[in-house]
């Protein structure tokens, strides 16, 4: 006589809809000035604590502070993630399309020097039928 089917209940969790799209976080300027700030009043062996507290690295009050010398506090709310790109938009355009000239040019050249071979090779056979004749 075979066992009757046990219940079980329904374990489905339902996951935190916050957690399931990690998004960098972004600092306002304001933050980012008053975190400098108590950086710089930080004594020896404070800041890390202060860092810990924040959540934040050391690397990211070097930006910071790098961008606000050289730019001011206009270019502290404009930080994008991620490196600078090298190149803009147009001169990697400009790139692919230098590299297309060149490999066009390539074939061009190619095709010349067929079209040079074939006129040599006509001009010959013409050579040897007009040599044959009377």
């Amino acid at each position: 006589m075979p066992k009757p089917p046990t219940e079980l209940p329904d374990h489905q969790v339902t996951p935190n809809p916050k957690l399931e799209k990690r998004t960098r976080r972004q600092f306002s300027t304001e933050y980012k000035l008053r975190i400098l700030a108590e950086a710089d009043a930080c004594r020896h062996g404070e800041l890390g604590e202060l860092l810990r507290r924040e959540k934040l690295y050391s690397s990211q009050l070097t930006t910071w502070r790098k961008e606000l010398a050289e730019n001011g506090v206009e270019k502290l709310h404009k930080t994008a993630p991620g490196p600078t790109p090298s190149k803009t938009p147009e001169q990697k355009r400009i790139d692919a399309l230098e590299r297309e000239n060149a490999r066009l040019q390539q074939r061009l050249s190619t095709a010349e020097d067929c079209l040079s071979l074939q006129k040599k090779a006509l001009s010959m056979l013409d050579r040897m039928n007009n040599g044959n004749e009377p």
